[in-house]
């Protein structure tokens, strides 16, 4: 089983740094690779399905990856393993998070930014593969 070291995080504001051009590029090829698997199977499968052809086509691509990566949580001094379950993680940097529904929850939004706080990773793309055009089931999520 994968685990994700989550990074500490300091209850302080931050000033918003961009996004690293590698970073960008990166999220730019997994979108890319989303619309490829949208564009051959459509809506309608599972999430599973989906994860699996995202993950083939990243791979054909040779971007680094991991699914179903298990996050701990730090809360005080005790460590909860194995509590979460990331789909993907990109290049150790970019969290995507897969689904398959007809209306999308809040709650979705909410656990990605729960990984991405947790991770120290800056940005998250929440894709939903049950729609009829891709680009409207994908959300970028930053930090």
């Amino acid at each position: 089983m994968k685990t994700f070291l989550p990074q500490r995080h300091e209850g302080t504001k931050r000033e918003f740094i961009p996004l690293s051009a590698a970073l960008e590029q990166t999220a730019a090829e997994v979108v890319d690779s989303a619309f490829r698997v949208h564009s051959t199977l459509g809506p309608g499968l599972l999430e599973s399905v989906y994860e699996i052809c995202l993950a083939h086509e990243l791979s054909r691509r040779g971007l680094e990856f991991q699914s179903q990566v298990a996050v701990p949580i730090i809360y005080g001094d005790i460590r909860l393993d194995a509590a979460l379950r990331m789909d993907l993680i990109v290049e150790q940097q970019l969290i995507v998070e897969i689904k398959a529904v007809d209306s999308p929850l809040p709650v979705f939004e909410a656990q990605l930014l729960t990984y991405l706080k947790l991770t120290g990773c800056r940005l998250g793309l929440l894709i939903n593969f049950n729609v009829l055009r891709i680009k409207d089931g994908i959300k970028r999520l930053i930090l």
